[in-house]
């Protein structure tokens, strides 16, 4: 049984998850899906000064209160610099990282600066649309039914531009066990090519799954399959 800590995506929180939930307690695995300060059920939290660190202290404050150990921390997306940063700040707490679709920064870098300009200029025209300091949700991918997209679009919620653009600060490079899962249906679309490409030259081992980029709302069946070959019986 895998103790799984999720650090999930940008402008969501722990309810779009519900359909893996079931999932993983029926394999048997340990799932905590804290949601970030300002979004979900913690909306009424929402304020320009939240950033990159305070959702990587809600995360840690899992890990303490909860007292986890030999955790593998699942970051989605954003929360691949939430993930990261998590991991540097509780190694002894941390057995496996697994980035799915995610962002992987290095010491000093921001989401945003890992971004195309096309996106870059989206985040940053949204901010200056809006009322200042945050960010849209992107649009929800085409392969999504009806029901889940009605679903999603109910609960999403815009979030502190900082926490895009606050950079990542690492005590030092990270050692311990990594993997990545590409989602490569429209990967040409997204940023995480990247990522993929650096876990193949640093040898990770790199999945693929054949999903848009939140597998946990349109693929969790699959996912979890994945999940099933990647984490300890």
């Amino acid at each position: 049984m895998a103790v799984i800590v999720l650090a999930h995506g940008a402008w969501s929180a722990a309810w779009s998850w519900r359909k893996v939930r079931p999932l993983l307690a029926a394999a048997g695995h340990a799932f905590y899906a804290p949601t970030y300060t300002g979004l979900g059920e913690r909306a009424h939290l929402a304020r320009p000064e939240n950033d990159l660190d305070t959702h990587i202290q809600d995360v840690l404050g899992v890990l303490k209160f909860e007292d986890l150990r030999d955790v593998v921390l699942l970051g989605h997306s954003y929360g691949g610099m939430v993930a990261t940063g998590v991991a540097d700040r509780a190694r002894e707490r941390i057995a496996r990282l697994v980035y799915l679709d995610a962002f992987v920064p290095d010491n000093g870098q921001s989401l945003i600066d890992l971004l195309g300009g096309r996106e870059r200029q989206r985040h940053l025209d949204s901010v200056k649309n809006g009322d200042g300091w945050r960010v849209q949700p992107n649009p929800i991918p085409p392969d999504t039914s009806a029901e889940d997209a009605a679903w999603v679009a109910k609960f999403r919620l815009s979030q502190s531009a900082r926490c895009f653009s606050q950079p990542l600060r690492l005590g030092a490079p990270l050692t311990l066990p990594r993997s990545y899962i590409w989602c490569t249906r429209g990967a040409e679309l997204r940023p995480f090519g990247q990522f993929a490409a650096r876990a193949k030259r640093e040898g990770w081992p790199l999945h693929e799954i054949d999903s848009t980029h939140s597998p946990n709302v349109t693929a969790p069946d699959a996912l979890v399959e994945l999940l099933r070959q990647i984490l300890p019986a």
